[in-house]
């Protein structure tokens, strides 16, 4: 029963210190953000908060930047090739095949420039969140018929369930990173 006790005290101890002194490294440790780099630099020239970005790839694609949705999405950002052509043609990008889309920095600046062209014709964050999820059709419809106000509290009103278990997972996920890399961009 002592050992027992011993036991758990020393490791209450150790993890209330982990908790305290480097609670923030070890969760780093076990969410880390790949491509920081091409993250900040794509999101400031975009103007898209970066813990944004980051927290949409790792919910579209778990930051793998070979995946591919069932619907043909690709990659980091899981763009459909059509979406990056046109994003491409209206910023001067080039993108030849759809294959251009595994190629993670590119991925990230067209992502970001689409979340960006979605952010100025949405209202709010939520609702531009949506329109990348579940298209600008779908949503500019809803808003228009009162059916969802756009706003984030109001998320369980969205009518596709995708869409708006993503609106919420990425506010939690962003809110996450920027509490645990508080700082970094």
């Amino acid at each position: 029963m002592r050992r027992s006790w011993l036991k758990f005290t020393c490791l209450f101890i150790i993890f209330f210190s982990a908790a305290v002194l480097g609670g923030k490294t070890l969760l780093q440790a076990f969410y880390p953000i790949h491509y920081a780099a091409e993250i900040e630099e794509w999101s400031h020239t975009a103007g898209v908060d970066p813990y944004l970005t980051a927290a949409l790839i790792q919910v579209e694609s778990g930051f793998r930047p070979d995946a591919v949705s069932p619907k043909g999405a690709i990659g980091l950002m899981q763009i459909m090739p059509e979406t990056a052509r046109w994003i491409g043609e209206q910023n001067n990008i080039r993108v030849e095949s759809a294959g251009d889309l595994f190629n993670p920095g590119l991925n990230i600046q067209l992502g970001t420039l689409y979340l960006a062209y979605l952010m100025e014709r949405f209202a709010t964050e939520a609702a531009a969140l949506a329109a990348y999820n579940g298209g600008q059709g779908n949503v500019r419809r809803w808003l228009n018929e009162g059916i969802w106000d756009g706003q984030i509290e109001t998320a369980n009103q969205i009518p596709f369930a995708e869409t708006r278990a993503f609106v919420r997972k990425l506010q939690f996920t962003t809110k996450f990173l920027r509490l645990i890399y508080h700082g970094q961009w």
